[in-house]
């Protein structure tokens, strides 16, 4: 990831945070629409704990992978090898990655460029090759 891409990813966040605050729900409720034989594992997180914490470790990593790169590698392969364990594949496993870029999407709106796309597109790329 370049200097360029690691801001606009920031940026992002930064975005939607502003204009959502708190984006769970809506990238939860992408995810299930278009995987909805995820939300069968999330039958026992009836408070949303487990939600909140995923979410919050994928946004810790975004911006780890944006700065230092001193964990998100190794928190995502050895998140992908624990959700394989649930019987979640890879692909699945990723889908959530794309849910949250789509979600947020969706939160920025007009201010989401190319750019934005592109940077975006190149982190998902390196995420998925985390194994």
């Amino acid at each position: 990831m370049t200097g360029a891409d690691a801001e606009l990813i920031l940026a992002t966040l930064e975005i939607v945070a502003e204009r959502r605050g708190d984006p769970t729900p809506d990238v939860y409720a992408r995810l299930f629409a278009v995987h909805p034989e995820l939300e069968a594992l999330f039958l026992m997180d009836r408070d949303g704990g487990v939600r909140a914490s995923m979410m919050q470790q994928a946004l810790e990593c975004i911006v780890d992978h944006a700065g230092d790169r001193l964990v998100a590698p190794q928190i995502i392969a050895a998140s992908r090898m624990h959700h394989d364990g649930y019987g979640v594949p890879a692909e699945r496993f990723d889908a959530f990655l794309v849910a949250i870029r789509d979600t947020f999407r969706s939160i920025v709106g007009e201010a989401w460029t190319p750019a934005i796309d592109l940077a975006w597109g190149r982190m998902l790329g390196e995420f998925a090759a985390f194994r």
